[in-house]
């Protein structure tokens, strides 16, 4: 018999615990609690990340048949969903959030070097929202229509490893303008938006702290042309000029020149043209930055896919936003063990092999090799016929 430890065990050891234990004393969340603890609830909702459970009732029924396995994946007591609800109401989701953002620090560093399709030194950012449809009835805190209810994930992609880097939940009815309100702008970096983003007085702001945007340009915009550079037309490139805003208002909210790229796209024959505030980037790097901004739109969908952010096992706010920033850091922790390992898996693929696994006694490093393993029969081989995977 394997006496080793089980997958999820070794998958939850990853967890840089001492960081988690700061971020519980940070908002005290383990007050006056005796038995489930704030680890114990992030190790239930993990597992029901991992595992696909549809409700607190299957998190407590699958979990109640693992009996004396519990302990050794670190749980010390049995998981009742009142006591789990009742968690994932009262303690502060801010908890989680912090602990994600530990987790994401680690993961911008493992993926730091990775290459996302263009040649730059400097870091870019994809940046966008997606919305999140929720019943007005239960969750009366998210408003967004007058019979509708939603959230909306304001989301800073790190283009190297699609590492999500910032994450704001919003109700439905924040525009995303406002979102760039909460960033905290790198100087050097560059941010890729949407044209749902102009608003000049805050991409000034941009400008003010020497970083980079790059976002669409509106048909209605009124400019004057100061400059044009020449522009191989072959490229797709249609033409690169500085321009200066012409609007009452837009001239003051932006009072210096800005680039402005005119490009064809091959493939499409779609005519798009590009604002942007860095002068020294060539202009059809400037096209390709813009495209790689389609992958926090692959984020978004991949999310909502594979990971439990469409239902939620709580209808308070805080019962949400803790479940959604518990999501993001089982994503991000998967993508820490495929780097650490060197996996040559899919992240896809990781979750659909641990969502089968995660109680086997193997090391992890053979469970989720591409390199096939002989099977070999065990004492444990009846143990997935306990769950519902």
């Amino acid at each position: 018999m394997n006496s080793g430890q089980t997958i999820f065990a070794q998958l939850m050891g990853f967890l840089p615990k001492h960081q988690f234990r700061r971020c519980v004393e940070r908002y005290k969340g383990n007050h006056r609690i005796r038995s489930f603890s704030c680890f114990d609830q992030y190790l239930s909702m993990a597992f029901a990340q991992l595992t696909y459970r549809e409700s607190l009732r299957d998190i407590e029924a699958c979990l109640g048949a693992l009996g004396s396995k519990l302990y050794h994946i670190g749980i010390r007591n049995s998981i009742r969903r009142s006591t789990l609800a009742d968690a994932n109401e009262k303690r502060d989701w801010r908890i989680y959030a912090d602990f994600a953002h530990v987790l994401i620090a680690k993961a911008r560093k493992l993926y730091a070097q990775d290459h996302f399709g263009v040649a730059l030194k400097q870091t870019a950012y994809a940046f966008d929202s997606t919305t999140i449809d929720l019943c007005l009835a239960l969750f009366p805190w998210a408003q967004f229509r007058r019979r509708k209810g939603a959230i909306k994930l304001h989301t800073l992609l790190d283009l190297r490893g699609g590492i999500p880097c910032f994450v704001h939940i919003s109700d439905g009815k924040m525009h995303d303008i406002r979102a760039l309100d909460h960033l905290v702008l790198e100087p050097g970096a560059f941010y890729i938006m949407d044209r749902g983003y102009i608003d000049f007085a805050r991409l000034y702001m941009f400008t003010r702290t020497m970083a980079f945007f790059i976002t669409r340009s509106k048909k209605n915009l009124d400019f004057t042309r100061q400059q044009s550079r020449p522009v191989d037309k072959s490229t797709g490139l249609r033409s690169d000029q500085s321009i200066v805003l012409n609007g009452y208002k837009s001239s003051r909210e932006y009072p210096d020149a800005i680039r402005r790229v005119h490009y064809r796209d091959p493939d499409t024959n779609k005519r798009l043209i590009f604002l942007t505030n860095n002068f020294e980037l060539p202009a059809l790097v400037i096209a390709q930055l813009y495209k790689c901004r389609w992958q926090v739109e692959l984020f978004f969908k991949w999310i909502k896919q594979h990971l439990r952010i469409k239902s939620f096992y709580g209808t308070s706010e805080n019962a949400v936003k803790t479940q959604v920033w518990i999501a993001i850091s089982v994503y991000v922790l998967v993508a820490i063990v495929k780097k650490e390992h060197g996996l040559g898996r899919s992240l896809y693929e990781i979750l659909q092999i641990l969502s089968l696994t995660l109680f086997e006694k193997t090391p992890i490093l053979q469970a989720l090799s591409t390199t096939p393993v002989p099977f070999q029969i065990t004492e444990n081989r009846n143990q997935l016929l306990l769950f519902d995977f």
